[in-house]
């Protein structure tokens, strides 16, 4: 990034405008990458504008790849006009090949998408609409429980997931309904409220977050009585993830047919608990077996062909793992899933399509281990037709 930076430098000065330079190093001040030291110096000891523009693209390279990569973040956010005629890369070349350890740098702010991918995308039968007016009307519900009725299940950490989920839906358009530390019933009444907001008649698609204690099937609520140690629940207080298919399904959530719904969990799905990373799980004797409902197996196909509209389609899900075992989470950083669905969203949301998003997400979990613990996230209950693109700053 440094490198591509300098590679630039000449181009870069003899273009840009002094309003572009003062904007980029609003941006480095608030990033921290610069200082008011440096911004006043930048601005006031160089007398002409392609001066000040060398002294800017000098200063940041110092600082190393992490430093050029934020800055080219901004100028692409800022002037993509520009950004595509210096011919810079959006961070998502592949390492060399004669350095295949070479650790992927992650940019902390969300790339935009170019005007010309997106109006490419408008013709393509095979990609979900989304229009500006449809961006503008866009609703997440964040659901996050943080703080149990029993001390020893409280989700150390969690408030950064909550922070990062929030801070990432709305930089995506998201109008986020957050709602924290609530019981299994009320999971169940604010996936009903959400379902039925005004809003959905206009927007393209709705993202649902989860983030609590889990076990196969459900969710806990605050309530929940699950003891860390060898008891069992007397009281169980749960929400079972087969409901959000059901109220954001096409029966009872009409505004949303044809729209892509894409849910996240960061919840276990039973198994051991944690050491040093903590368990956001329940105890494996407490799992419910689960099998296909009976109304499922005796649909009439030939009246489901004719009659009726798909009773669940254009879903995609992502959860933090694979059934009967653990999520982690860091006391300090957050949830694991948390902190690498953000890195892959702000770095490729601007050309992937979600399910590519989730493969990557999936794929930094390779490479993730607690020692000897691991973790997988899944796609499941996958029922989107086409590409669905989120389009980040259209």
């Amino acid at each position: 990034m440094a490198d591509e930076l300098f590679n630039v430098r000449s181009e870069f000065a003899a273009r840009v405008s002094i309003a572009l330079i003062k904007e980029l190093l609003d941006d480095l001040l608030k990033d921290k990458i610069v200082n008011d030291g440096q911004s006043e110096s930048i601005l006031q000891d160089n007398s002409t504008r392609a001066d000040k523009a060398r002294d800017l693209i000098d200063t940041v390279r110092k600082k190393g790849d992490v430093a050029s990569r934020v800055m080219i973040t901004h100028l692409h956010r800022r002037d993509p006009e520009l950004y595509s005629q210096l011919g810079l890369g959006c961070g998502q070349r592949a390492p060399p090949a004669a350095e295949p350890q070479t650790k992927q740098e992650w940019s902390t702010s969300l790339i935009p998408t170019t005007k010309e991918f997106w109006e490419k995308k408008q013709n393509d039968r095979d990609v979900y609409p989304v229009t500006k007016n449809n961006i503008k009307s866009r609703v997440a519900l964040l659901i996050t429980n943080v703080r149990f009725t029993d001390e020893r299940l409280n989700r150390t950490g969690a408030e950064k997931d909550e922070e990062n989920m929030e801070k990432l839906l709305k930089a995506l358009g998201y109008d986020v309904m957050k709602c924290t530390n609530l019981t299994g019933k009320g999971i169940d009444e604010a996936l009903i409220k959400f379902s039925k907001q005004e809003k959905l008649k206009e927007t393209d698609s709705v993202l649902v977050v989860i983030m609590s204690h889990g076990k196969l099937g459900a969710v806990l609520g605050v309530n929940s009585k699950i003891k860390i140690c060898d008891e069992t629940t007397s009281t169980p207080d749960e929400f079972s993830i087969d409901n959000i298919y059901k109220h954001l399904g096409t029966d009872k959530c009409p505004a949303l047919l044809n729209k892509p719904k894409v849910i996240i969990i960061q919840a276990c799905r039973g198994g051991e608990h944690g050491s040093v990373l903590l368990c956001d799980g329940a105890k494996p004797c407490d799992v419910p077996q689960q099998g296909p409902s009976a109304s499922a197996a005796e649909e009439d196909i030939e009246d489901d062909s004719l009659k009726f509209v798909h009773k669940e389609k254009d879903f995609i899900s992502l959860l933090s793992c694979t059934p009967d075992t653990v999520s982690y989470r860091h006391p300090e950083h957050g949830s694991i899933l948390i902190q690498y669905v953000v890195d892959v969203f702000n770095n490729c949301s601007h050309e992937n399509d979600i399910e590519e998003l989730f493969r990557k997400v999936m794929r930094r979990f390779e490479e993730f281990s607690a020692g000897s613990k691991r973790q997988m996230p899944t796609k499941e209950r996958c029922t989107l037709t086409k590409r669905f693109y989120l389009f980040p700053g259209v």
